[in-house]
């Protein structure tokens, strides 16, 4: 039997809980879970690439988070050749809302016939149903306290003044 491989994409920016959520999940289904940070042209980054990876490998070990999980980048084209690179069949998106739904359905049809890899869209714990990385950084940006909604390594990484980045 082959091993099941999923990718798990993302901006990452910062690293919220409901992330770690996702990949806690996504992990306990899955043989292999790659955690992807990708570059989204739409968005305007708070935190260097090398950053957001450090902040997402600290906080899923401090997690425990079991399983194989492996933590990369990809900027080099689509993100259904990354995931025929590893041999996944699956992407793994957390979706909070009907306007998730939304913006990731048509991708999912159109990585499906690119490559007939499936998306799977875990639901949030209601407990981060509401959190985004936007909303972090907003907060991050005018001093408040986003400990409540990220993993310690992100609280404790933006409380040492990192927010100006």
């Amino acid at each position: 039997m082959s091993a099941r491989i999923a990718v798990v994409p993302g901006s990452f920016d910062p690293p919220t809980l409901g992330h770690l959520d996702v990949i806690r999940r996504a992990a306990a289904l899955y043989d292999e879970l790659h955690v992807l940070v990708v570059h989204n042209p739409d968005k305007q980054a708070m935190l260097p690439v090398a950053q957001r990876l450090t902040l997402l490998e600290e906080s899923i070990a401090e997690a425990g988070v079991a399983g194989t999980v492996i933590v990369g980048s990809w900027s080099m084209g689509l993100l259904v050749d990354y995931a025929r690179d590893v041999n996944a069949g699956v992407l793994v998106k957390g979706i909070r809302s009907q306007v998730d739904v939304a913006y990731e359905s048509p991708m999912a049809i159109v990585n499906r016939h690119l490559a007939d890899i499936e998306t799977v869209f875990l639901l949030p714990d209601p407990a981060h149903a509401l959190v985004s990385s936007s909303l972090v950084r907003q907060v991050a940006a005018l001093g408040g306290d986003v400990s409540p909604f990220v993993p310690p390594a992100v609280s404790r990484f933006l409380d040492t003044g990192a927010r100006g980045i």
